[in-house]
């Protein structure tokens, strides 16, 4: 499923009206109705029993709020409609839906500072339910102060509440919030999401979220000029169609993982672990020599392969030759887990990025070995895909954990454009970024995640997929998405406090197979 900035969803309704000649009125009429469907899931029902407050604004996203309200109205529950400004100044579309829904109720009250709004708390104090319908995804900067103060009196009632297309406050591009937002219990977002959703405050303040179908002609949704994009299961179930009978262990690749050191032999263990349970036909682990036994006693079903150490117990400079000896047999390289920061880590990274010929997988200290001469990324040979968490990716680009935060979206696919790499950008709704511009945001996944090992076995669930043929930002995105699927899982027995990296491991089994027999 694509995601769209706020020009390119204008666009798109332009499109709709001017190219497929779809009336705006329909196109309201539509978003009006997939909001009454939410606030129908929300309160279990509908009926006379039940009392609503709407708050519109002056916009097409107040003009889907008065749609709902006429809607709710005839199925009989009480409605009370605030409209936020004079309604002389409604666009023309909503001006026609507020005409018809003065007809049928006086409790229809123009909002001001000066006007109604003891009425209105009154009304908030007494619904089950608000509709947030003041600002669409047109909005930018901070809310007016009472428009601001209603959404400080919303969020502190904890009432229920459905945004329509987006919480007003919130920025859709970006998740921006500047001063007050109101806090969505569920949003209804029209035609296609937004980034909004899945950054910053945003990503916090927009509840759960559904996709409204207010019949845009699927060619405008589908276009392969929006390079945004959800991770959906149809979007990566086709990768893992069931096996051909006709197969060996050959078939589904050699996964070859470079790491370990003492007190982290554990973090290349589960990199193993979970490539293997992804579906990889071969994995092997090489690691320092003197570490090879304690890596054995964990990976029974691993080759392993003994490297050159130093004093230190990490992987030498020489280690290379044995390294690359393995190369011409492997699918794909990871490099990084366990490994350690050492002054020569970098040498082995710096080798194998200018040697190799498969594509490989820089996950932890192979980042902050990387970010000492991130340019060779430009001698490379092969495809290279990058894990970094925020941390990490601020070694990279020199830029604070904060700025990294506050734009990771844009900061990954410009970082992922200029080095020709698959950026896998980690934490809330990690994100992945391909050398071409597109990015995949993943919504899977839960806070028990942030538990050591977490990533190292997201590296190998990638390169257990690259394994076995599948392209290197494809396997990415559906890497994301499985692990963060087997993070929901095992949440629903364990819990977050209980959620340990192994347990992820234990779960990818499952969701392949549902893959494979649906």
């Amino acid at each position: 499923m694509k995601i769209v900035s706020a020009q390119q969803m204008r666009e798109i309704d332009r499109l709709a009206s001017t190219q497929y000649q779809i009336p705006g009125l329909i196109l309201m009429e539509n978003a009006g109705l997939r909001v009454v469907e939410a606030v129908e899931t929300a309160l279990e029902g509908i009926d006379g029993e039940k009392r609503v407050l709407i708050l519109a604004g002056r916009g097409n996203n107040g003009g889907d709020g008065l749609v709902a309200a006429r809607h709710l109205l005839n199925s009989g529950v009480m409605v009370d409609t605030f409209l936020l400004g004079n309604p002389k100044e409604l666009t023309p579309d909503a001006t026609v839906n507020y005409s018809i829904l003065e007809q049928l109720t006086e409790r229809i009250y123009p909002l001001t500072e000066e006007e109604h709004l003891e009425q209105f708390v009154l009304a908030l104090m007494n619904c089950d339910l608000v509709v947030d319908a003041i600002y669409g995804i047109g909005f930018r900067g901070q809310m007016p102060s009472l428009e601001a103060r209603i959404a400080g009196m919303i969020n502190r009632t904890a009432k229920p509440v459905v945004a329509v297309d987006i919480p007003s406050g919130v920025e859709a591009d970006t998740g921006q919030v500047n001063g007050e937002a109101i806090r969505a219990t569920w949003t209804v977002t029209l035609a296609l999401p937004k980034p909004g959703f899945f950054c910053r405050s945003g990503a916090d303040l927009t509840g759960m979220l559904t996709v409204g179908d207010i019949s845009i002609p699927r060619p405008l949704l589908e276009d392969e000029r929006l390079q945004y994009n959800l991770i959906t299961e149809e979007m990566i179930r086709p990768f893992f169609a069931a096996r051909q009978p006709d197969t060996h262990k050959g078939s589904y690749g050699h996964v070859l993982a470079i790491g370990g050191s003492v007190g982290m032999t554990g973090a290349v263990a589960m990199t193993c672990s979970a490539a293997l349970r992804s579906g990889a036909g071969l994995v092997t682990a090489a690691v320092p020599e003197s570490l090879l036994s304690l890596v054995e006693l964990h990976l029974v079903e691993v080759m392993t392969r003994p490297l050159a150490e130093t004093a230190d117990k990490t992987v030498a400079p020489e280690a290379f030759l044995a390294i690359e000896d393995l190369l011409e047999a492997v699918s794909v390289c990871v490099i990084g887990p366990g490994m350690g920061r050492y002054r020569d880590a970098l040498y082995t990274i710096e080798a194998l990025l200018e040697r190799v010929k498969t594509p490989v997988v820089i996950d932890a200290d192979g980042l902050n070995a990387l970010a000492d001469n991130i340019s060779v990324l430009k001698q490379r040979q092969t495809p290279v895909v990058l894990t970094p968490h925020p941390g990490e990716m601020a070694r990279l680009t020199g830029l604070r954990v904060e700025e990294i935060q506050s734009d990771r979206v844009e900061i990954a696919r410009r970082f992922a454009g200029e080095w020709g790499v698959t950026l896998v950008l980690k934490g809330h709704h990690t994100l992945v970024a391909g050398s071409n511009g597109d990015v995949f945001l993943n919504i899977t996944g839960n806070p028990g995640m942030a538990t050591g090992g977490s990533g190292d076995v997201l590296c190998g669930v990638i390169s257990g997929f690259i394994a076995q043929g599948i392209e290197p930002q494809t396997a990415a995105a559906a890497g994301v998405y499985v692990h963060g699927k087997a993070g929901d899982i095992v949440r629903q027995s364990k819990g977050e406090r209980g959620l340990a990296a192994l347990d992820l491991v234990g779960a990818i089994p499952d969701i392949l197979r549902d893959f494979e027999t649906i």
